[in-house]
Formats: structure tokens, sequence, C-alpha cells
């Protein structure tokens, strides 16, 4: 490849010969530039002709002779434009060549002693054999498989390595401590066989033993206990029910579960009452549990039938109008019940125990439909309000989940583990895309539907655990029973906020979770109390318009009927259920 040469261009002109022509005569010069090819354009005059220097736009190319020279190049280069040779690659940073460099001094060095190589070593397995090292003088040859440890595998002292047979300084400190152990009186995993201090001056003679026919007695007793224990706890109750009205079906052939038309109002209609008013008077009393009560629920739409949960273990059906009989009697569970559900035709409910049992009833004829179980405690239960997903429903559980099942198969289909205690409520909002979950972690968690991860975590340390909340009749408002003794507002839609403004406080609630409720025109909030009483609210002002001493023990439930203008049903753990207008 020729040298890049540049292009000199002279013009001028000779004073003499100005008058022979106009224009002038132009002689061009054409000379070689020199290596500064990037001088800056100069016009220089030289006897009388002005030369211009043009610089040259093409890069600077190392030539044939520069190469083969040895031009030094810079060592923090990435790229060279040439070949360059093995000496110029290699040729040293500054000066000559050092003779006397020898090939360690040449060596990379990255600290003080020398180059060291980047391996992957444990902490504590370099600190263990350091700490062997200088306690032993031997350790293990980092370039040495571990897999293959032999006497050759140890560097330092070799002899005491074999002595020791190659044990660390820790596991020599492990083995001290199991002699020390063993001194003292044995592991911990050895209790059991530990007779005490004066067992070896006893005698097994002297020693009280059970006959032969004693102790196969005595193996009788012991086996039948374990096996009732054992069928206590994985058997489910069995299940029965009595009623207690002469006929189920009336002269048309329809049952309890009609809604009756002779009552006064139209119970049929989705209509609520225009203006509510206060209860003043206890118009009747349904007695029939034997121990306090522990929910109660109104027939879906229509709110005609009670249903009521106790700790009894029984779940009754009662009548809201007429003669307010008791009309059905559930049996099944074996210990307390704890919550109840009905789905959205009111045909079957939900009930969950103690006993660690979920059980779907059929309302009507009172059979046991199937049970449910993953052998933790239910604290709550919900059907899926939706008319398409009436076979799903959820569970609160206490190891801090919350389960979805699937009533056609009887399989768990959902688990919803992010809550950090037991799971006390679970409310539907938004037209039933999502539900709100409150725990004994103190927490309101959102979710949307089958999908396992809360996506709205409200949790403030000024907050208390809230174990029973209730949704307003519009679907704006979450009424939630706090237990510093009053009653948060949350925003049901969107932001799920508090409402700062709307605190009712007042009544006595603390470790009691007393279900609220609000009247059907949205005037009022009525709630129980620890000591029995049910207190009535004012919804816009806040105010305690009202105090009723409703029962002698807690007053766990209080319901607004969804129909009427002033009828209120409360429960407590007095065993009684009581209707007010």
């Amino acid at each position: 490849m020729a040298a890049a040469v540049s292009s000199l261009v002279s013009y001028g002109s000779d004073s003499d010969s100005e008058n022979e022509s106009e224009s002038g005569a132009r002689t061009q010069k054409v000379e070689s530039v020199g290596p500064d090819a990037m001088a800056h354009l100069k016009p220089v005059k030289s006897g009388g002709a002005l030369t211009l220097s043009v610089l040259n736009s093409a890069p600077e190319v190392a030539v044939k002779e520069a190469v083969l020279t040895g031009i030094h190049l810079d060592p923090s280069l990435k790229e060279v434009a040439f070949n360059p040779t093995f000496e110029t690659m290699f040729a040293p940073e500054f000066g000559p060549l050092n003779p006397f460099k020898t090939q360690q001094m040449s060596a990379p060095r990255n600290m003080l002693s020398g180059y060291a190589e980047p391996a992957h070593v444990n902490d504590f397995m370099f600190e263990q054999q350091r700490r062997t090292f200088s306690t032993y003088g031997y350790a293990l040859d980092p370039s040495v498989d571990t897999h293959q440890v032999s006497s050759s595998s140890y560097i330092g002292a070799v002899d005491e390595a074999e002595k020791n047979k190659g044990l660390t300084v820790f596991e020599t400190c492990q083995k001290k401590g199991e002699k020390r152990r063993k001194i003292k009186g044995g592991a911990a995993g050895d209790i059991d066989n530990f007779l005490g201090p004066w067992a070896k001056y006893v005698d097994e003679k002297d020693v009280a033993k059970p006959s032969e026919e004693e102790q196969k007695e005595l193996d009788e007793i012991t086996a039948k206990r374990q096996k009732k224990g054992k069928n206590e706890e994985e058997a489910p109750g069995e299940e029965k029910t009595i009623l207690h009205v002469k006929d189920m079906y009336d002269y048309q052939g329809r049952s309890y579960l009609h809604v009756p038309q002779d009552v006064g109002i139209n119970l049929r209609s989705a209509e609520t009452p225009d203006k509510c008013y206060l209860p003043k008077k206890q118009i009747h009393v349904w007695s029939g549990h034997t121990k306090g009560v522990s929910a109660i629920r109104l027939f879906p739409s229509s709110g005609h039938l009670l249903l009521s949960s106790s700790m009894d273990s029984k779940i009754k059906l009662w009548e809201v109008y007429a003669e307010r009989r008791c009309i059905r009697t559930f049996i099944g569970h074996s210990k307390a019940v704890r919550d109840i559900c009905f789905n959205n035709t009111g045909t079957q409910f939900l009930s969950a125990a103690y006993d660690r049992y979920l059980k779907l009833w059929d309302s009507e004829t009172g059979q046991c439909i199937s049970r449910f179980t993953n052998r933790k405690v239910p604290y709550c239960v919900k059907f899926n309000p939706d008319e398409d997903k009436q076979n799903l429903f959820v569970a609160g559980m206490s190891d801090k989940k919350i389960v979805q099942w699937d009533v056609r198969t009887g399989e768990v289909v959902q688990e919803y583990d992010r809550h950090l205690g037991a799971v006390n409520t679970i409310t539907f909002v938004d037209e039933n895309r999502r539900f709100v979950s409150t725990s004994d972690d103190k927490s309101l968690r959102v979710w949307e539907w089958d999908i396992p991860v809360d996506f709205k975590y409200i949790a403030e340390p000024s907050m208390h655990s809230m174990p029973a909340v209730t949704l307003s009749p519009n679907g704006k408002w979450l009424a939630c029973q706090s237990m510093d003794n009053q009653i948060l507002i949350f925003g049901a839609q969107n932001r799920f906020r508090l409402n700062k403004k709307k605190v009712f406080k007042g009544h006595m609630v603390a470790g009691y979770a007393c279900q609220v409720d609000f009247s059907p025109d949205m005037s009022y909030v009525v709630s129980g109390d620890a000591d029995g009483k049910l207190n009535i609210w004012d919804w816009k002002t806040t105010k305690l318009y009202h105090r009723i001493k409703a029962h002698d023990k807690v007053c766990i439930s209080a319901l607004w009927h969804p129909h009427e203008t002033s009828k209120v049903i409360t429960c407590g753990w007095d065993g009684q259920i009581k209707l007010w207008d």
C-alpha cells in the first residue's frame, strides 16, 4: 500500500507580468508534505509564492518500515490497527529490557506475596483449615480432591495429621465435648434411660413390679385409652337430625323453606325499608340451646328463618314469624360450633366446629351431605356468593391459611397462605370478585378470588385484631370490630382506606368477637358487647343513641332484619336468642 501523500497547491502572480494579461499567469507547484500531516492550514509565503498546506482526512496508518523497526505500543491499548511482531507486543513498558529481571519478578501480582487466583472456598472451611494449621501444623491441600483424602493430601506436619487421623480443630473440640458429657451423665437423648443418681445403689429385687396378670390388665386398659383417644380425634361425630314440628310440609306440599306471604310485609321483594327506627322492647325469646350461642344467620333474601350455632355442638333452625317455633335441630359435631353460612338459595348451609370438621347440611331434610377437614380448626366459613361458584367455599383456619374447597369433589382447590396468625373473618366485596380477611396478626388483607397472593395489605402499629367484619347493605363500607373497644370503618371499594371520621366508641368488647350490623337504610350501626348490652349508633354522627341490656352474658351477635324497620335479633353466651322491636 502506497504511503499517504498530501498535495501541496501553490498559486501566485508576478508583478512584472500583470500588464500582459487581465487574469495573470498562474503557476502551480506540487510538493510532498512531510510527516506532520496534522498541521493546521497555514498560508506560507516563500520567495514571492504563496503556499497553502492541505489537511489530510485519511486515518493515520503505520507504514511497513515503522512495524519492522518496532513501534512502541501503549500497554493500555485494547485494539491494534496492524499485526505487530512478538517483540513489539512483549517489549518492556519503559526503557530497555532488564537482563536481571527473573521470571518470578515479571509475573503479574495482585497482592504483596504474588498472584492469588480466585478460588471457590467456603469461608468456614478456610477458617477451619487455617486454625487447624496454626494449632496442629497441618492442613488439607486445597488442590487435592477432598473425596480422595490420603496422607499425601496434607501439607505441613503430615506425621501429626496421620496421628490425629486428619481431624480439624472443630472436630477435636466436639469429641472433647462428648467426653465431657459422658462423664457428666449422658446426652439429652438418653434422658428416658436415666434412672437417677441413686440407681446404682438400688437392687432390682427390692423394686415393686406388677405380676403377670396385673401387667396384662394394665396393658389392656392403656390400649383401650389410646384407641379411644385416637378415635375421638380421627372419626367425625355421628350426624343426625330432629324435626320439632308436626308436619314438614303444608297442605300444598310446601316445606318450611317456602317464603310465607301472610306476615304483613313482602319478604320476596328486594326492596329495603325507606326509614328505620330504634328498637325499644323485647318481643320474643328463642331458648333451646343449653350453652352459649356462637353465631346466628338469617335465611338469604327473605329472612323468614333463623339459623343458630352453639357451644353445645348443636345447630338449630327457628321461625322468625308466626309461632316462632324451633323447626329442626342438626346434630353432628362433637365440639362447639364456631361458624355457619347459608348458600345463596338457603337450601344448604356449612358449619365449622372445633372438632376440626366443616360439614355441609341440607336445610330441608337435615341430612349431612359431606364433610371436610384438613386437621386444623376452622374459625370462619363462607360460600362464594357468585351464582356460578356456589360449589366453592373458603374457610379461615387456625394454621394461618385460608383454604378453598370444592363441594363436588371434596378436595382443596386453593390455599391462601399469607397471614401470620389464625384467620378470623372472610368477607366478599366488589361484586364478589375479591374478599377481605382479618387475622390474629392484626392485619387486614384483600385478595383477588383464586389468586393466592394478597394484593392489598393493611397493617398499622396502632391497629388491633379485628375478629368481626360486616359489609354494609350498599356494599361501600366494611365495619370492623376492633379489640381496642371501637368499630372501624374501611372503604370497600378500590383503596380500602380507613375512614377516620367514622369511628364508633362507647362499648366494651375487648376479647370478644361481637358481630356488627347495619340497619337496612344505613341509618344505624348495631353491636353487642362484653356486658351483654345491645348498642345502637347513628351512622352519620357516630353518636351512641341507645343501649339496651339484652343478655346476662356476652352479647356476641346482633342482626338487623333486612325487611323490617326496627326488628333486631341478638344472641348471647347465656344460650338465648332474643327479638327486639
